[in-house]
């Protein structure tokens, strides 16, 4: 009999096949843990403290979904010298992202469970990527290693040569900005023609067998063409309709008075909601996504109340399972010099460059503070969003507004639409 078999009875051998099940998720799970194995809480607890005490048990705790926040587990193996065993032990368990460890009888003697970064797709953006005169390398080698691939663009200088190559290359999907009908795009992008210019890359991308799609961010100078702008991409056969809230970041500030006001985004959200209801009813098929603003989940689960109160509690369910914002958790950004940000809106905060250092190391450190914050659970937020009730579906929704406008990225959403009574706080009367 070993050792480590003669320290535990048949008791300690019977909550460790329990507990390593899991727990059931009460108020009080000790106890119904240790109802079911036919004894009191207090006991259990005791016995758990003395097989950590003696080390039968190295550590008793929660293992993580590491897939659900964009990591994978790896099992490695290596030979380790029987007299360096415990200096390589030492050195392994120094990561933190080592899980466990095991020996094994076997030339490859020391195998550990580390949890690694894994990004799942890959956007190219910009600028205007197809700018880059490494584009095509960067995507090859992007397809070997699995990333589902997409760009990002204006569409001006997507002509039918760079529509071949990204068929060929195995971009997934093509996405280009349309601010609005031709002279209100134009007179965003700076640019006459670049409507015309921008619609015919997109026709180029659909003739090459590209999925595409259209990005319109809402604005108080566009809002009321979001229903001709749908019309157009449905009559074009485009793949996709995306449609983002104003995000102050980078050149986006100078035009944080154009942000649509709170009563005319909720306007054209149930305008798209009913549309994409009617599309559906009369069996039309449809990509509609909506981003930069996760309050957009809530308004939907109200939406769905109103007309199909018996999906609420299902529809809550969905969406509390999506998890709301991701920045600095499942989304990141790496600019064209290898800083790596929080995410595409968080330029101005630099956590690292992958020319220095691997971005599984850079993305899983919370030295800065920031980081720490956005992926604690619950988010340290103040205001109007620390006492939403609606936090588990939009996770505080996207930082970087509050931090534009105050300098405190806790601070409530200023573009959050939603009112008081909708996210649960007491109007006064």
């Amino acid at each position: 009999m070993s050792a480590m078999s003669e320290e535990i009875d048949a008791l300690d051998r019977s909550i460790i096949n329990a507990l390593q099940r899991g727990l059931p998720l009460v108020p009080r799970p000790y106890a119904e843990a240790a109802a079911a194995l036919g004894f009191d809480e207090n006991e259990l607890l005791a016995r758990l403290r003395a097989l950590l005490d003696r080390g039968v048990l190295t550590r008793f705790g929660p293992l993580y979904q590491i897939e659900r926040a964009g990591g994978r587990f790896v099992l490695c193996a290596c030979h380790a010298p029987a007299e360096r065993m415990e200096a390589v032990i030492d050195a392994i368990n120094a990561h933190p992202e080592v899980a466990h460890h095991y020996a094994r009888t076997h030339h490859l003697n020391l195998w550990f469970v580390l949890a690694v970064a894994r990004a799942e797709a890959l956007i190219l953006s910009g600028g205007e990527p197809l700018l880059r005169p490494d584009l095509y390398q960067i995507a090859a080698r992007a397809r070997e290693l699995g990333f589902h691939l997409s760009l990002s663009s204006n569409g001006t200088l997507l002509d039918a040569g760079h529509a071949a190559r990204l068929a060929a290359t195995g971009f997934d999907y093509v996405g280009v900005s349309l601010d609005g009908l031709p002279a209100t795009h134009d007179r965003f992008r700076r640019s006459e023609g670049a409507f015309t210019q921008a619609l015919a890359g997109l026709r180029a991308a659909r003739a090459a067998g590209l999925r595409v799609g259209v990005r319109m961010t809402l604005t108080e100078a566009n809002a009321t063409q979001l229903p001709d702008l749908v019309a157009l991409t449905e009559r074009e056969g485009i793949d996709k309709f995306y449609l983002s809230h104003f995000n102050y970041a980078g050149r986006a500030r100078s035009h944080r008075a154009e942000d649509a006001r709170h009563a005319r985004t909720r306007a054209a959200l149930d305008w798209l909601f009913e549309h994409v209801w009617q599309r559906a009813q009369q069996g039309h098929v449809g990509d509609f996504v909506t981003g930069n603003n996760d309050a957009d989940g809530v308004y939907l689960l109200y939406w769905i109340a109103q007309r199909f109160p018996q999906r609420v509690a299902d529809m809550r369910q969905r969406l509390q399972h999506w998890g709301g914002n991701a920045t600095g958790v499942g989304v990141a950004n790496i600019d064209n010099l290898g800083n790596v940000h929080p995410d595409t809106m968080w330029w101005h905060v630099t956590l690292g460059n992958v020319r220095e250092w691997p971005f599984g190391e850079i993305w899983a450190s919370r030295a800065d503070p920031l980081m720490a914050g956005l992926a604690s659970t619950p988010r340290p937020l103040q205001g109007r969003c620390a006492g939403c009730r609606h936090r588990a579906i939009c996770n505080g929704n996207t930082r970087v507004r509050a931090f534009a406008l105050t300098g405190n990225p806790w601070a409530e959403d200023p573009g959050c639409y939603l009112n008081d009574a909708e996210i649960g706080m007491e109007v006064a009367t």
